[in-house]
């Protein structure tokens, strides 16, 4: 297993102080302040601890309330809201520097049979079919600040391949969707538990960004704030992220400096396995400020 799988594993196994009291370390990924992605992750983590292992989630809504701390470790705080016949729900604070910089509630289920529907999946080219993304040239790369030189060096545990690349440093103006192919690097253990705060983890990626296609902008320009506010998702199947998902995203609106994205998950197949939706800040400061 790849040392960066090993890595985003060990991030996702807390450290539990009390009953209903966990603990998490942080990773450093390139980006300024502790990734979105890395607290949804966590937080559904520390919720399933407190949940009977025959429940697992099937929802989640959170809000992101501060920018979290890469240097300190991350207190989840886990309320027991309630243990129905069917349906647990939990409620998640996540605190740093005794101020709170995350909840998120999430609700259980047991195995049930029922109706069943779903949007049928894009037709795009299968993962195998499309190349991995290209390496930002040389001269490129050495002009990015040393944050992002991180991001764009390391070796994560997930591999993306976009059906239509685009270019970070020099944005086109396109419509608001995009779709990506995605998996972690290395196969892990059958655990439908960890899959799904794995793909909590990797739901971060790339949505919000679909609301900057449009004004031809990206979150590489230094003149552009863009910050998670909100995060929901719903899992509707059982899934795998060590094999090829569909992550196919689009933008319905932005004003007000905040945009709207959806997000849908198939796998090979065309199952819908997974959706989430994510309203984040989107700012564009003046060229010489």
């Amino acid at each position: 297993m790849s040392s960066s799988v090993e890595e985003l594993l060990t991030l996702l196994q807390l450290e539990r102080l009390e009953e209903n009291y966990f603990r998490g370390e942080s990773r450093d990924i390139g980006t300024r302040y502790v990734f979105g992605g890395q607290v949804l992750g966590q937080a559904l983590s520390a919720a399933q601890q407190t949940v009977d292992p025959a429940r697992t989630a099937h929802s989640l809504h959170a809000y992101f309330l501060r920018a979290g701390d890469i240097e300190h470790p991350i207190l989840y705080h886990v309320e027991r809201t309630r243990d129905g016949g069917s349906f647990s729900t939990r409620r998640v604070t996540a605190v740093q520097h005794g101020q709170p910089i995350f909840n998120m509630s999430a609700s259980f289920q047991i195995a049930e049979t029922g109706v069943e529907h779903q949007q049928t999946m894009p037709e795009v080219p299968k993962a195998d079919d499309l190349a991995p993304p290209a390496s930002l040239p040389q001269e490129e790369f050495d002009k990015l600040p040393p944050k992002l030189q991180r991001w764009f060096r390391r070796s994560g545990p997930f591999e993306f391949r976009p059906v239509y690349p685009r270019d970070e440093l020099n944005p086109p103006k396109r419509p608001p969707y995009q779709q990506v192919w995605f998996r972690l690097t290395r196969p892990i253990p059958d655990s439908p538990v960890l899959h799904r705060a794995l793909l909590a983890y990797a739901s971060d990626f790339h949505l919000i960004g679909t609301t900057l296609f449009p004004h031809g902008i990206s979150f590489l320009q230094r003149n552009v704030q863009v910050a998670s506010l909100d995060h929901a998702m719903w899992f509707h199947r059982p899934f795998r992220v060590d094999e090829w998902l569909l992550y196919s995203c689009d933008s319905p609106t932005a004003q007000d400096g905040r945009g709207l994205a959806r997000g849908m998950f198939y796998d090979e197949g065309g199952r819908l396995v997974a959706s989430t939706a994510q309203e984040g800040l989107i700012r564009v400061r003046p060229e010489s400020a």
